[in-house]
């Protein structure tokens, strides 16, 4: 299975997260992450949608979700060939100097902040297209990690 990102131009229309949403839960398509934004054009807005699956779900949801009445543009975006960000904040325990200096160490090479230190935790901030926070999760697992909270990706082509 593969993750595939998704950006969909839709009109700005009372219910059309509720009715795309709907959409993907009928088919049995389960959405990783979506975000929603307001474009230039306040009668529009951009979904960037991340799901999973292999080439055919891929096609069919790109199909329904072309079919909806307030669907104006649908694009499968590649990482290679458009600008995706996430953002993840990780709460990680480092009650010991050690493992905060190694925190920050791993930190410093992704290119990941950390937003706050206290006595027994860290905070880690990275915002990365999704393939170099999931490395970084990776990266992280040895440690013990308290809360996470990814904002699911944005996405436009280049």
């Amino acid at each position: 299975m593969k993750k595939y990102i998704l950006s969909v131009l839709v009109q700005n229309n009372s219910g059309v997260l509720a009715r795309v949403s709907s959409l993907f839960g009928r088919r049995g398509f389960n959405i990783d992450s979506l975000t929603v934004s307001a474009t230039t054009d306040p009668t529009i807005s951009r979904m960037s949608i991340v799901v999973t699956g292999d080439e055919t779900v891929l096609e069919q949801i790109i199909k329904q979700v072309s079919k909806l009445e307030e669907t104006l543009w649908v694009e499968h975006l590649q990482e290679s060939d458009s600008y995706c960000r996430e953002l993840v904040f990780i709460k990680m325990l480092a009650e010991s100097a050690d493992v905060r200096d190694s925190i920050r160490q791993l930190s410093d090479l992704y290119g990941a902040a950390v937003i706050e230190a206290t006595g027994s935790t860290i905070i880690v901030e990275l915002t990365e297209v999704p393939s170099r926070i999931d490395a970084f999760l990776g990266v992280i697992s040895n440690f013990e990690i308290l809360e996470m909270c990814r904002s699911g990706v944005t996405a436009i082509l280049k």
